[in-house]
């Protein structure tokens, strides 16, 4: 008879980028299992308004992730108000897509800041609380690009593929401790985030609340992999199994090639656009540079 899965009921969990999307919907999964939930995101206003959704006291707080300092004040602000954090849910992140060649720099960096940096301030700020507790669980927002390469958004895969690699070395460096790491690596999800991407044969598009569900399930049940759909497993393994050029020639023919090649970039546009101004502090760098160019 399979064990129990762990309850949820008082737990305080973090979310980054918990005020829409996956993050909202993994939010209201743990509120309903009885968690005690802080959301932080770049958009206050708009974590103020999912959190009052939410309600059960699900706490709305400023962060950027990419700055040290702010997580580690949205943690300690989770802790004050909460109390000791259990879980940590590094769902941040943003995908602009384009060529390679044409993507220009403070896209890259904005990318790697978020995507990367992100996460491994996230790690590195919530692991010592944990082991200083003796338990924690900490689960990464990957994707299935993470585990292959998608012409359209070579950077974005790039730094996914870091949040596979980066989850496996530390649980490996964790074995020997109560601390779970989970990585989760969706498909296509109707989000914004997503919005406007063609179909792929074989993989259906799913739904932020079907991620938001197989994170509860990874809490519940700790497991490192978690991918989302479960038939993406198989698929996964079966590609592994096949020389590149078979991989592929698969990968042309059910149409994942054109996945983030070929977007609908009109009905993209307004998430490319908030994509595009989603670090205030590169933004503002940006601009002190074209500033001091000027006055030269």
């Amino acid at each position: 008879m399979a064990a129990e899965p762990r309850a949820l009921t008082g737990k305080v969990i973090a979310i980054t980028g918990g005020a829409r999307g996956i993050g909202k919907a993994t939010a209201l999964a743990l509120v309903r299992k009885g968690a005690r939930v802080a959301i932080g995101d770049l958009d206050r206003e708009l974590a103020e308004q999912t959190a009052a959704e939410l309600g059960d006291e699900t706490l709305a707080l400023e962060l950027d992730v990419t700055r040290r300092e702010s997580f580690e004040g949205f943690l300690d602000q989770v802790e004050e108000r909460l109390g000791s954090l259990d879980v940590l849910v590094n769902n941040a992140g943003i995908m602009p897509l384009g060529p390679f060649v044409d993507e220009d720099d403070l896209t890259a960096r904005r990318l790697v800041d978020i995507n990367v940096h992100g996460v491994m301030f996230g790690m590195k700020l919530a692991i010592p609380r944990m082991q200083r507790r003796g338990s924690g669980h900490i689960v990464n927002l990957a994707s299935a690009a993470g585990k292959g390469g998608f012409p359209g958004g070579a950077t974005y895969c790039g730094t996914k593929h870091f949040v596979v690699g980066v989850s496996e070395a530390v649980r490996a460096e964790l074995r020997d401790t109560a601390i779970e790491i989970s990585v989760v690596m969706p498909a296509v999800v109707n989000t914004e985030l997503g919005s406007g991407l063609p179909e792929t044969r074989g993989i259906k598009r799913v739904e932020p609340e079907d991620v938001a569900e197989a994170i509860v399930g990874a809490l519940g049940r700790p497991k490192f992999d978690v991918w989302v759909p479960r038939e993406s497993v198989a698929v996964n393994k079966l590609m592994q199994l096949l020389p590149r050029n078979a991989r592929e020639g698969i990968a042309r023919l059910l149409k994942a090639d054109k996945v983030l090649a070929e977007p609908d970039t009109a009905v993209r546009a307004s998430y490319e656009e908030r994509a595009a101004h989603s670090e205030p502090a590169l933004e503002d760098a940006s601009a002190d540079r074209t500033e001091a160019a000027s006055t030269k």
